[in-house]
């Protein structure tokens, strides 16, 4: 076995983040500018055109999307780990604020009204996430800041509705019109006001970084841990399997519950007139395409609880899911991290979606294990949570973490089970006597292919 530890980082990304970390020590606010350099020289693969004075549509819409709608109005971004670290440091009662959040990043994040984002962190690996993206905003802002300078306000506010308006005004924006179609279908109903913004002033954000400290990071997840504990009195003395993964993926197996109202989701999308999922559904019905049939119930499900004739149905799930010994628990504070305390005794295999019925599950009538699934958190928060489960549960009976990770040949869709994982926080290297091969995985794929005997 190579144990050699890879070289994972280049030395632009090292210098970045040594400036980052360097400046974030600060008492005092940070100016974003001063990380503009160093993020331009990085070269990130999800900002390639930093540099350059076009805009880069793809990096403005990645961090658009990463970050709440009211960053218009945004001056100040203060990171913190607690609402106690928050009220020492004078900015009061934070979680008074009007929560707001992104559509592709669960955060919890509080907005004062006026200039000032309360954002609470769980890691080190939260702050590497959440500077980047306002610094490729604030890069990206201010390059269509600077084409908009002489460009009239009728020709912006045309460009909401009307096609050749818009033509015009990519042209001024040095970038082709699908692309300012992509931007203006993100922003939406704010295309306009967020583009008559972006013309007033250019942005210049401040960042603050109220502590940074380990102890403080493990203090708040001491808290998220100790209100798991209060609303599933017991858990410390349970045999646990630990999973990082989503909400729903375990749920949906083990309840099957799409499935128990699938007239109900059929007549939805009928209703709805989704004329592309309707004919999606009539296809795997037909067996003209490889989806599957669960996998498509489950997605409409998500959909249908949405909305308003559908709440009840959210309501009845998690009814089903209580009856059946599955409990979701919320983090009220601090980082929004969900868990889900599953007991596996009081599974239902009736119940279980068709394609764990070829199993025999009659053996966990007789398990007091649990399993402890969380809302997979970024990077280091994983750790440091699993660490802490790990000092208060009975035992750890074994670990599955979901994630991303990438393949020299991979492709969407693929899955990839490492034996090897490189950690590029603390630099271990773990090796892992897998559980799942390639053979066993590969059945159930509808999609990609199976890599096992990996590193990561």
């Amino acid at each position: 076995m190579e144990r050699k530890v890879p070289s994972t980082i280049s030395e632009e990304i090292e210098l970045y983040l040594q400036t980052l970390y360097s400046l974030l020590r600060s008492t005092a606010d940070v100016q974003l500018r001063t990380l503009e350099e160093v993020h331009c020289r990085m070269s990130s693969s999800l900002h390639p055109d930093a540099g350059s004075d076009k805009p880069d549509v793809s990096a403005f819409i990645y961090s658009l999307l990463r970050l709440p709608p009211v960053m218009p109005q945004v001056k100040l971004v203060v990171l913190g780990q607690s609402p106690a670290v928050f009220e020492r440091q004078g900015f009061g009662d934070v979680e008074s604020w009007k929560p707001v959040s992104a559509r592709a990043r669960r955060r919890r994040v509080y907005f004062d009204g006026q200039s000032t984002l309360a954002c609470y962190i769980a890691s080190r690996s939260d702050i590497d996430d959440v500077v980047p993206a306002l610094t490729a905003y604030q890069i990206e802002w201010n390059k269509i800041h600077d084409l908009l300078e002489t460009c009239s306000p009728d020709l912006i506010e045309k460009a909401a509705d009307d096609e050749d308006a818009l033509e015009g005004l990519a042209g001024r924006l040095k970038m082709s019109v699908q692309d300012l179609k992509r931007l203006r279908t993100v922003l939406g109903e704010d295309f306009t006001k967020q583009f008559q913004a972006i013309t007033d002033r250019r942005c210049n954000m401040r960042l603050r970084l109220l502590s940074g400290s380990l102890s403080e990071y493990r203090r708040a997840t001491r808290a998220w841990w100790d209100n798991i504990q209060e609303k599933f009195p017991g858990l410390e003395k349970r045999p646990v399997y630990f999973v990082s993964s989503n909400t729903h993926s375990l749920v949906n197996l083990f309840t099957g519950f799409a499935f128990q109202h699938e007239e109900e989701l059929i007549q939805f999308l009928e209703a709805a007139d989704s004329a592309e999922l309707l004919q999606e559904w009539q296809d795997i019905r037909a067996r003209n395409i490889p989806s599957n049939r669960g996998n498509f119930l489950y997605y409409v499900l998500k959909k249908y609880q949405k909305t308003e004739a559908g709440r009840h149905l959210w309501k009845k799930q998690l009814e089903f899911e209580r009856q059946h010994g599955i409990t979701r628990i919320l983090s009220p504070h601090s980082f929004d991290v969900e868990a889900q305390v599953i007991d596996l005794a009081k599974l239902d295999p009736e119940k279980m979606d068709f394609r764990l019925k070829q199993k025999d599950w009659s053996f966990l009538a007789e398990t007091d294990a649990l399993i402890l699934n969380i809302d997979y958190p970024l990077g280091m928060s994983a750790y440091t949570i699993l660490s802490k489960v790990a000092e208060q549960v009975g035992s750890i009976e074994g670990v599955y973490i979901m994630g991303k990770a990438a393949s020299l040949n991979g492709k969407r869709g693929d899955v990839m089970v490492p034996t090897v994982v490189q950690d590029e926080h603390s630099h271990n290297t773990y090796m892992f006597r897998n559980t799942f091969s390639a053979a066993e995985i590969s059945p159930y794929l509808v999609y990609g292919t199976v890599l096992d005997n990996q590193k990561a």
